[in-house]
């Protein structure tokens, strides 16, 4: 299954993803639990709340969606006028990952690395699907980077890499755009590079999460990125430095996750420039595609 974060001109809920439409979870999850007598939670209407009650469950997914089924309420919870939001629009922290895919460490010059970069990216950088990123004045180079970005669905401390899984809710893509030039003068300084990443509209998200059961492997994804309709970057998960049980055992060995927590697993080769008028199209197999414009500062 595929959850989203929607609003209509009226409200904002939580759906499941079909094909191009999204079926209303908010509203199916308050019958369901009418027909069994149980009060409906209040969780249910935003997926960061969902995770921090521990309700974001593939089981209660699946028994809701079936639900639904039965009673032959499909049609009626189906949303005509739903605009797709980031799956988490704050989440409490996006720690993203630099250098982790070989080819992309060589493209800047740099070796691959022997140990996971961290580093944070800011969480009021989050856009959602088809909102602009907006090309600050004065910044120089701006950059794409798609990415394969975990859910961390159970939090935890000192995770073993057997029982990653466990901590993981879903994934969803991020595009870890860069205003280059800024970072390059960071480093070249022996400054952290956390301004270059955290500029408002810097971390697009979306357009869902998709659920362990679509994705029984996280390190066999296709992942590209196209501008304009031209593919600048295209690999595969599998070439990842470090895989994402590693990255979770390893993160976890000194920083306790929390539910909602985003782990940015990292970018391959082919970064390039992006510039105003310009459209990203950023996507992973059995994810699907985030799109974004981008836009002048005004």
């Amino acid at each position: 299954m595929k959850v989203v974060q929607f609003r209509t001109e009226h409200y904002q809920a939580v759906g499941l993803l079909e094909g191009g439409e999204v079926l209303d979870f908010t509203r199916a999850h308050i019958a369901y639990c009418a027909a069994r007598d149980l009060p409906p939670d209040r969780a249910a209407h935003s997926i960061l709340a969902m995770l921090g009650a521990g309700l974001f469950d593939p089981e209660l997914f699946a028994e809701v969606r079936a639900f639904v089924g039965e009673h032959r309420l499909t049609r009626q919870l189906m949303v005509k006028d739903a605009v797709l939001l980031a799956p988490i629009p704050r989440p409490p922290r996006i720690i993203a990952l630099g250098l982790n895919y070989a080819a992309h460490a060589r493209e800047t010059g740099k070796e691959p690395p022997k140990q996971p970069i961290f580093f944070v990216k800011a969480s009021t950088a989050v856009i959602g699907p088809d909102e602009p990123v907006v090309y600050p004045k004065q910044v120089g180079r701006v950059d794409h980077e798609v990415e394969l970005a975990v859910v961390i669905g159970k939090g935890g401390r000192r995770v073993s890499r057997q029982k990653a899984s466990e901590h993981i809710a879903g994934y969803t893509i991020l595009n870890d755009v860069t205003a280059r030039d800024m970072q390059s003068r960071d480093m070249a300084a022996s400054r952290p590079w956390f301004l270059s990443k955290s500029i408002d509209t810097f971390a697009p998200m979306g357009p869902c999460i998709a659920l362990p059961d679509e994705i029984e492997e996280p390190c066999e994804l296709d992942l590209s990125l196209r501008v304009n309709g031209k593919v600048k970057q295209r690999s595969n998960t599998r070439d990842l430095i470090f895989n994402v049980p590693e990255l979770i055992h390893r993160l976890s060995r000194y920083v306790t996750l929390e539910p909602g927590d985003i782990i940015s697993t990292g970018t391959p080769s082919g970064i390039s420039p992006v510039k105003p008028g310009d459209v990203m199209e950023a996507e992973i197999e059995s994810i699907g595609v985030l799109r974004n414009p981008v836009a002048a500062k005004r």
